[in-house]
This record gives C-alpha cells, structure tokens and sequence, in this order.
C-alpha cells in the first residue's frame, strides 16, 4: 500500500480526443465547433460559481 502512495497522482482525462487522420475535413471543423461550444459552457460554468462566491463572500464579510 505504501507504493501507492509514492506514485505522482495522474490527472484525469475529461475528453477521448478522437484520432484525426479518420476525420474529413467538414469533420474536423465540426469538432472544433463542438471543442468551443463546450469551452464556452465551461466558461459560463466558471463565471457563475464566481458569482456565487463573491456573493457569499459579500455575505459574510466581516464589519
């Protein structure tokens, strides 16, 4: 068990990317797209947990 704890933690992988060289051209641009659309779900994902916690933060900011 002790070994375990010796080895680096390894990241995990949020996407399989697919091999390109199967891909068409009109393929690969609509994963691109579909590569922004999630960026930008992300982003918004991100924007609004900030929110919350500037909010929070406001809340119990000491006086």
């Amino acid at each position: 068990m002790a070994e375990d704890d010796d080895m680096p933690v390894r990241k995990r992988r949020r996407l399989e990317p697919p091999v390109l060289d199967s891909l068409s051209v009109e393929e690969l641009r609509d994963y691109i797209q579909e590569l922004h659309n999630e960026i930008a779900r992300v982003e918004a994902d991100i924007a609004r947990k900030q929110s919350h916690r500037s909010a929070a933060d406001a809340f119990f900011k000491p006086r």
